[in-house]
């Protein structure tokens, strides 16, 4: 059987007939996914990495700009009361966690052994005077003494002159001189012990006849004595010496007899209030007095603002009890601290804080690792 081709008709279209999609190849159909996978794999990988070390390159150059330690506490003037003078208590007036101001009563202790002593000291102040007095009167004395005496031994001159002349001219013989002679050396032994008694008294005055009563060294050394006693007196009650929170109180009791200078109570001052932060030593090196500071502390959500007020002297290890000894070295180094002390500005958010509170401070150097690098 023969077929027969017909030419085709120019004028006449011509229909072409395209395969279909499911009849083309399946490894024609996975030649353009498995390329556009590939090249997103690639992309993937090396643009993750390079991410990576622009994000991690730009952190670390505009890093380093703030110095951070969680080693900080709040800290508020402790003073230690005590009484100036021994005592039994007789009356208390403040009680634990109280609030008091400067000058509050806080206890007082039984005054009438410190009035009895004022009364000594003010019997022994008046019994001074009297003798300064005395003394004065004995000055005089002793001055009415030394003229009756020059005026005896003028006579007796003026006599034991006449009888030396009667002897010269042989009236009388030379013994009768022996009596007006002696008479002579008594009146000038007068003479002599007045003046010595006027020295006694002049010096029993301070050297100083004409002394103020009470310049005396004797009436002065009694007014110190009232002095002490009123002092003494004055301290049997016990006042807050400022404003704070009175604590450690609750051992204090009515007829309990309380030592001179010991420790009976705690006073927290609240007026002044600071944080300390104690920060490594790898951490110095762009802190400044003046640098701008936030503080959270734990027991608060708010965030304090304040500046760096001074750096510690020394570390916190050179003020310890028993200071580390490292002239041999050490096996392992061991970082420091050093404390700095935070200033606040006064607001009302620091009644909330208490001393011994911790935190967290950040300090803001103002430098970040670009800036360093660029040495600005």
């Amino acid at each position: 059987m023969s077929a027969r081709v017909t030419e085709p008709n120019p004028s006449q279209p011509t229909v072409v007939t395209l395969p279909r999609a499911e009849q083309i190849a399946p490894e024609a159909k996975a030649v353009a996914p498995a390329k556009e996978k590939r090249r997103g794999r690639v992309l993937l990988m090396a643009g993750v990495p390079l991410l990576l070390v622009a994000g991690g390159g730009w952190f670390y150059l505009n890093g380093g700009r703030y110095e951070e330690t969680d080693n900080a506490y709040v800290q508020q003037p402790k003073l230690s009361l005590s009484s100036d003078v021994a005592g039994r208590v007789s009356q208390v007036s403040v009680v634990e966690n109280q609030i008091v101001k400067a000058g509050d009563a806080l206890f007082s202790l039984d005054a009438q052994p410190y009035q009895i002593a004022l009364s000594q000291a003010n019997a022994a102040l008046a019994s001074a005077r009297v003798n300064v007095e005395q003394l004065k009167v004995s000055y005089a004395t002793a001055q009415a003494q030394l003229a009756s005496s020059e005026a005896t031994l003028a006579i007796r001159e003026e006599a034991f002159g006449r009888q030396s002349a009667l002897v010269e001219q042989g009236i009388n013989a030379n013994s009768s001189l022996d009596d007006g002679r002696l008479t002579l050396q008594q009146a000038q032994s007068a003479v002599d012990l007045a003046k010595q008694q006027i020295a006694a008294a002049t010096a029993a005055l301070a050297g100083n006849p004409a002394i103020v009563t009470d310049e005396h060294p004797a009436v002065l050394a009694a007014l110190a004595s009232v002095e002490q006693a009123e002092r003494n007196l004055s301290k049997t009650d016990v006042v807050a010496p400022a404003d704070g929170i009175i604590s450690n109180v609750s051992s204090l009791n009515v007829g309990q007899f309380i030592a001179a200078g010991t420790m009976i109570a705690a006073l927290v001052e609240t007026n002044s209030t600071w944080i300390q932060a104690n920060f490594k030593e790898t951490q110095l090196g762009e802190l400044r007095v003046g640098q701008p500071v936030d503080i959270h502390v734990d027991a608060y959500p708010e965030i304090l603002h304040g500046q760096i007020a001074s750096l510690g002297a020394a570390t916190g290890s050179e003020f310890s009890l028993i200071p580390a000894q490292n002239a041999t070295g050490n096996w392992v180094k061991v970082v420091q601290r050093l404390p700095i002390r935070v200033a606040l500005p006064e607001s009302a958010e620091l009644a909330m804080l208490k001393t011994g509170m911790s935190a967290m401070v950040t300090v803001d150097t103002g430098r970040s690792t670009l800036d360093k690098m660029m040495g600005k």
